[in-house]
């Protein structure tokens, strides 16, 4: 049983360093990527997948084995930024749903705070997923979600600057400054009514029943595919690189799910119709649940590629990316 335990923790260390070498030539991968950049998602997708499987598979004998709850948190967390970035390049919001699965599950089930860790890599890897949930919420205007969130990264920094006296969370300190001030400054946050900048199909007409444009539709097929959103204003009300007026524009240019495809609340996972429990290491993260989670009513979002500040000839160059 020893040995068995031995070669189940080799595996999974294995594809855990496989999984990560595929990671890092994509990481930094642009967000309007030309389109051979997809053959590589596609190998790191999945490497991860077939990582994400093997530890849901062997998980008692990876426990056993000394395997913590955070390094489960740490591949849910890459799988996650994989989903943000075919958001970012594609704009298909069910990308973008799929890094809000993952994320969530991170948050409820603790797989970082649980474990209580004095170590500072650790620390960093926490505070970079409260960072990266938080824009997703932010884009998918989860709001109470941002709330809580922002609340646990002030905690967080806190703690940190308790605990690891010798480093400097300065940096830390200004992300959440930004993200409480885009808070104040957003409507969505300040006004209890107001409406998401999302095109709705529900609350408004859609494009081709405008006169004016429906004329124009008749001789010509409009369609909007491509988009470039950059800002280059002093002292912006901004998170990361994402400004205000950059993320209202983001928002105004996708619709808006007419039907039942962006759930509140997802539902817990089961076994045997018993809720599971996740105070012990669990990785039961359904990577199907919204694999079918589209609106076959509404056309695709069109692409955006979103600058903060670029210079001349990275205009340019985006200008001229072909499409993924």
């Amino acid at each position: 049983m020893a040995e068995e335990g031995d070669v189940v923790s080799k595996t999974f260390r294995a594809l855990v360093e496989r999984a990560d070498r595929k990671f890092a030539r994509v990481r930094d991968f642009p967000s309007y990527g030309r389109a051979q950049g997809q053959h590589y998602f596609q190998k790191v997708f999945k490497a991860y997948m077939r990582l994400w499987k093997y530890q849901q598979e062997h998980r008692t004998e990876l426990v056993k084995a000394g395997l913590n709850r955070w390094e489960i948190g740490e591949i849910a967390g890459r799988i996650g930024q994989l989903y943000f970035g075919q958001y970012t390049r594609t704009s298909e919001a069910r990308f973008l749903v799929e890094a809000y699965v993952f994320y969530e599950a991170i948050l409820k089930r603790r797989y970082f705070e649980g474990c209580k860790v004095k170590d500072l890599g650790v620390r960093f890897k926490e505070l970079r997923f409260y960072a990266r949930f938080l824009l997703v919420s932010l884009i998918l205007n989860r709001t109470q979600t941002v709330k809580v969130v922002v609340e646990k990264l002030k905690a967080l920094v806190d703690d940190c600057n308790a605990n690891f006296r010798e480093t400097n969370f300065k940096e830390w300190k200004l992300i959440v400054q930004e993200i409480v001030r885009f808070m104040n400054a957003d409507t969505t946050f300040t006004i209890a009514s107001a409406r998401p900048f999302r095109y709705s199909a529900i609350f408004d007409c859609h494009p081709n029943s405008v006169q004016n444009v429906a004329r124009f539709h008749a001789k010509k097929v409009l369609k909007f595919r491509d988009a470039i959103l950059m800002s280059y204003h002093r002292n912006e009300v901004k998170f990361a690189e994402l400004t205000l007026d950059a993320y209202r524009m983001l928002q105004c240019l996708e619709w808006e799910s007419s039907g039942s495809f962006y759930p509140k609340h997802l539902a817990e996972t089961k076994e045997n119709g018993v809720v599971v429990d996740y105070s012990g290491t669990s990785g039961l993260i359904d990577m199907k649940l919204v694999a079918d989670m589209t609106d076959p009513t509404l056309p695709p979002n069109p692409r955006k590629a979103i600058l903060y500040r670029p210079s001349v000839t990275h205009l340019i160059a985006v200008s001229f990316i072909k499409p993924v």
